[in-house]
């Protein structure tokens, strides 16, 4: 599957050789490139956080604030083939040397132009000034994100491919950690410290993590795999290399289906909990339900995935639809909190699922495009599904269930409440994951691409 040399088995594509140093030494390395990303994540997602409290409470204005997430997760999913082709092209550390030094000059622009300007020239959003600032810190944040799809493909060079499960759960269970860090500090940095200090810390964690990227050596990676990639936007590369694989198209449209219905999620959890507790206790509470991302990484790290990775993606959407379906069926603060954390924990198998499956199926001179247009789909699903059940939530569903016909109906199903109509979403979003993940185990895609992965472990299974 990856034009091994039969002469050589440690060498992949020419390019990676893996009997230059033992499983236990490229796991070192791993788990060094693991935490630097995981610092240089958390780093940017603390900056960008931050920026969004900081110009709400500035300005008391929506349209920033939605301007700002709105262009944030518009631009990774326009940027993320163009960042796989460039992993593709060059060698995975020098991407991520590149995306870590380039994120580092635009947060230190930033911070230039807040010295310069003045405060209420850089809050009149009737000017360019905020409008730049925030433009340069996006900048920065979304090309960090180039360092998320070398990471993976840094696990096929440097994982024995039957503990890449393992490795890709300890991924997800870091992205845990810098949920939780982000969610927190962000806020509580920028109301004890304020957006300026709060740069300075950015540019700090920033420069440390760069300057530690550029301690570690990546020598099983001889030179850049030679590779189909051209240019520095290869989407027609991007999809030939998915289509290559039979059934991988499929796969990366669930995961983006399943991102679809995600999205109501996202749009309505906060108002729930908001319903349900003051604005304090739901961020803590909301903390404590996140750790749900590390326990469900670690279950991962310490017992994988099984034998069939696909089939325990499918397996976790069914339950998680299950909890999605029944975590509001009464506005109980336990049963909402328990359920959070349930579901979280089942999204580090789901992501790590899909993957495994890539870095087994997918030859390395390919897999940054694959990664990257996976991204593109998934980071492009939640949003628009947020966009569109917000408004016919807030001005169709939630006031039906509060009239006094439509409490009367959905109170035998639901109980009674204020927030029965979310309630009522997040039921039929749960159903209809759990439908979709049950017909998924009846196609011919999920049969044909368990053959290709069972038959890529058949492999590498002699070299191994």
């Amino acid at each position: 599957m990856t034009g091994q040399d039969p002469e050589s088995p440690e060498l992949i594509d020419g390019e990676i050789d893996t009997s230059l140093r033992s499983p236990a030494e490229r796991f070192r390395t791993f788990m060094g490139i693991l935490v630097n990303t995981a610092v240089a994540n958390i780093t940017t997602s603390y900056l960008w956080f931050a920026l969004t409290f900081w110009a709400y409470l500035e300005t008391r204005n929506v349209i920033a604030t939605g301007v700002i997430g709105g262009a944030y997760m518009l631009l990774i999913a326009l940027s993320s083939v163009s960042f796989g082709t460039f992993v593709d092209r060059y060698r995975k550390l020098s991407v991520m040397r590149f995306a870590g030094g380039f994120t580092l000059v635009m947060f230190m622009i930033s911070g230039v132009l807040y010295l310069l300007t003045p405060l209420e020239n850089l809050l009149d959003l009737t000017q360019p000034w905020f409008w730049v600032f925030t433009v340069i810190i996006l900048i920065g944040a979304v090309v960090e994100n180039m360092r998320n799809i070398a990471l993976s493909t840094t696990v096929t060079i440097l994982i024995e491919p039957d503990r890449r499960a393992n490795a890709n759960g300890l991924v997800g269970m870091v992205q845990g950690i810098m949920f939780i860090i982000t969610s927190v500090l962000s806020g509580l940095s920028v109301g004890l410290l304020g957006m300026g200090w709060t740069i300075v810390v950015a540019l700090v964690l920033t420069a440390l993590a760069f300057v530690h990227l550029l301690t570690l050596r990546l020598p099983e990676e001889i030179r850049a795999a030679a590779s189909d990639a051209h240019g520095g936007f290869d989407l027609r590369g991007s999809y030939a290399a998915v289509m290559a694989i039979s059934g991988l198209f499929a796969l990366i449209m669930f995961s983006t289906f399943n991102n679809f219905v995600g999205g109501v999620y996202m749009a309505l959890m906060d108002p729930y909990g908001l319903e349900m507790f003051s604005a304090e206790m739901w961020g803590t509470l909301f903390a404590l339900g996140s750790t749900g991302f590390i326990a469900g990484g670690a279950l991962i790290g310490k017992f994988g995935l099984g034998p069939n990775p696909l089939r325990t993606m499918l397996l976790a959407v069914v339950v998680m639809g299950i909890i999605g379906a029944v975590f509001t069926i009464r506005e109980w603060a336990w049963l909402y909190i328990a359920g959070i954390w349930l579901y979280l924990v089942l999204i580090p198998f789901i992501e790590a699922a899909e993957q495994t499956v890539i870095q087994r199926v997918v030859p390395l001179p390919r897999q940054g495009r694959v990664f990257g247009l996976a991204m593109a789909f998934e980071s492009a699903a939640a949003p628009i599904t947020a966009f569109l059940i917000a408004p016919i939530a807030q001005f169709w569903i939630i006031p039906y269930a509060r009239s006094t016909e439509g409490a009367a109906q959905l109170a035998p199903l639901l109980g009674e409440g204020t927030s029965r109509g979310i309630g009522l979403v997040f039921l039929v979003a749960g159903i209809v994951i759990i439908a979709a993940a049950l017909l998924a185990f009846l196609t011919p895609v999920y049969k044909r691409v368990s053959a290709s992965y069972a038959e890529a472990a058949a492999e590498t299974a002699p070299a191994a």
